[in-house]
């Protein structure tokens, strides 16, 4: 029986372990995070939506996952 691999990346400047060929779409339904509101940086670059589910995280990546919060002056 084989084991999948893991690879390490940092989210939010926590080490996470994650299996190998993950997407950051696949990386966002593994952390139960609502995908509405968000923005993504990923070794300081901010990622389009549109090419989530296309990059594949590689070991080392360090990613930043912003909830946006809504409100304002009234």
């Amino acid at each position: 029986m084989s084991r999948e691999s893991m690879i390490q990346v940092v989210v939010n400047g926590k080490s996470c372990e994650i299996p190998e060929q993950t997407t950051i779409s696949g990386l966002i339904e593994l952390l139960e995070i609502q995908g509405e509101g968000i923005a993504i940086e990923i070794n300081r670059e901010l990622l389009k939506r549109k090419f989530w589910s296309l990059r594949t995280l590689l070991s080392g990546d360090t990613l930043e996952i912003v909830h946006f919060v809504g409100g304002g002056a009234t």
